[in-house]
């Protein structure tokens, strides 16, 4: 039998066994996890003021994968470019928060909907938030 060392390409598969088991995002179970809906109940609300303008995108960045803050930063370029046309101003909507809904299609794993009332029409989000690393993450979120 060689050293690992000695073996380069089982060197680099124990690098990356490790690097992924260890270092990387662990899921957690249910029982390891927090209420989600008050999570649900800020990131819906944060989402809302984001696309509006009134906060910054950033702010989210530890609640949301990549992929997400990737979709929310496309959105939120065309809300500011729709608000620039208009000439209007970012602002703070006054909203509220309806119903939330919760569904647990499997251990760690939660779909949601979020109804959002605001002066001029009610909206849903819908959002999938995933336990990683001991807090909940979403992994998609969609204003419908």
């Amino acid at each position: 039998m060689t050293h690992p060392a000695a073996d380069p390409a089982q060197h680099a598969r124990l690098d990356r066994f490790l690097d992924e088991d260890f270092f990387g995002h662990q899921p957690a179970s249910r029982e390891q996890l927090p209420d989600p809906e008050p999570l649900l109940v800020n990131l819906t609300r944060c989402v809302i003021e984001v696309l509006a303008g009134a906060r910054e995108l950033d702010q989210l960045a530890r609640w949301v994968s990549d992929d997400v803050y990737r979709h929310l930063l496309k959105r939120v370029v065309l809300s500011s470019r729709a608000r620039a046309i208009k000439g209007l101003q970012a602002q703070r909507p006054a909203i509220s928060i309806g119903r939330v809904t919760i569904t647990e299609p499997r251990d760690g794993v939660i779909e949601a909907v979020v109804i959002v009332h605001s002066r001029v029409r009610v909206r849903a989000v819908a959002l999938r938030l995933e336990g990683m690393d001991h807090r909940w993450r979403a992994s998609a979120i969609n204003v419908l």
